[in-house]
């Protein structure tokens, strides 16, 4: 056995982000897999990947049973290459489709079904396997990956996310702050009241503002608190 050096703890280290929307988790997450080259998830895209399947289907979101049994068929496969991560659903790319507004909408709601959070888990858990990876989504270090051996949870101010949001939205749509804001808070509201795995701080994790912080400031807290945990 030749001794674990930093670059072997990272191999194995299960990075967890979680967080509310709209505090920069994608951009963050995605940036600290690349400095590290370590694989990344985005779980928001399968739940969302989930939601557009429903849709199409003409599943009623009301009927928790349809829901579920329905999502069970979907076949969703995430890339974990932080470059180009990429969702398909039954092999085709929906990475597009998965941010229409509509999928946006109704997402909250397949979210909260708890057969539908367990299909989704497990398939989680598989991808994240032996580790070396950044995780993101709403309950990863409380749920998902409670064994994870670095847990962030971002957080920012509602008015200055609704900001950020807004400018990231600009060329897509032209969306009002004050509805985006109203938009983040319902989200938030909603999965952080859910019965099924609510959004919520694990005890064990990192709290980070981002507020005021750069994009490259809280990559770069980030990997430096991954460093110090792979050479524990």
């Amino acid at each position: 056995m030749h001794s674990h050096s930093g670059s072997d703890g990272l191999g194995t280290l299960v990075i967890a982000v979680d967080g509310s929307a709209g505090s920069g988790k994608s951009s963050t997450s995605r940036g600290v897999a690349e400095r590290l080259g370590l694989r990344y998830l985005d779980t928001g895209a399968m739940y969302r990947a989930v939601t557009w399947h429903l849709l199409t289907r003409g599943v009623d979101l009301d009927d928790a049973e349809a829901v579920a049994d329905c999502a069970a068929e979907a076949e969703i496969v995430s890339g974990t290459d932080a470059l180009t991560p990429t969702i398909t659903l039954g092999g085709v790319d929906v990475s597009v489709q998965i941010r229409s507004d509509e999928t946006m909408a109704a997402v909250s709601q397949v979210s909260a079904v708890p057969r539908v959070r367990q299909q989704l888990r497990d398939l989680q858990r598989s991808i994240i396997g032996p580790g070396g990876i950044v995780v993101e989504g709403r309950d990863i270090g409380t749920v998902v990956a409670p064994e994870a051996g670095l847990k962030i949870y971002l957080m920012a101010d509602p008015s200055a996310r609704a900001t950020r949001r807004a400018a990231e939205l600009t060329d897509l749509h032209e969306r009002e702050v004050a509805a985006v804001q109203a938009d983040l808070l319902r989200r938030d509201r909603f999965d952080s009241t859910r019965a099924a795995s609510p959004l919520s701080a694990a005890g064990d994790a990192v709290v980070l503002d981002s507020t005021y912080l750069s994009l490259e400031q809280v990559i770069g807290e980030i990997v430096t608190l991954a460093r110090e945990r792979a050479s524990r």
